[in-house]
């Protein structure tokens, strides 16, 4: 299968968009794109990212409040479980991952919750930047703290 990736700026930084021809499977932040870089094989090209590129650009305007993209992501069939669940946090609120771990019927699995949003592969997208400590505070996030304050202020001030 054909993997493909393309770059996007934005206002949290440099975005790293890949996937096939006709599903995203990976939004990283540039902080993570280092780490994760150019793999073998891979192609640069923009046009299987219209729509993905088009959608972010919305979202960041304040004009998008859900994604509506085909996305692949890559894990295990908890870690789906988990990044799916996250699609289900309303655009400007946050649960806390006692919440999500409810939500998805592992009341128990609040670390395993917590381990699965730290692979998630659809920055954004898929939003584990609403998922926050039982005492409200911002805990670790890919992108960085900064990055995670900066995406619920975004949308926080969208939804007053």
């Amino acid at each position: 299968m054909e993997m493909y990736y393309t770059e996007i700026d934005s206002p949290v930084g440099v975005l790293l968009l890949a996937g096939t021809a006709d599903k995203l499977r990976r939004v990283e932040f540039s902080r993570r794109t280092a780490a994760l870089g150019q793999r073998d094989g891979w192609q640069r090209a923009a046009a299987p990212f219209r729509d993905a590129m088009r959608q972010l650009r919305a979202y960041f305007a304040g004009d998008l409040t859900r994604f509506d993209l085909p996305l692949d992501p890559q894990g295990t069939e908890f870690q789906c479980h988990a990044w799916m669940a996250l699609r289900e946090i309303p655009y400007g609120e946050t649960r806390t991952y006692a919440e999500q771990a409810r939500r998805i019927g592992k009341p128990a699995a609040v670390r395993a919750v917590g381990a699965a949003n730290s692979k998630n592969p659809l920055a954004i997208v898929v939003p584990c930047h609403r998922v926050i400590g039982s005492d409200g505070s911002l805990t670790g996030f890919g992108g960085g703290l900064d990055v995670k304050r900066q995406l619920l202020e975004h949308e926080r001030s969208r939804c007053a």
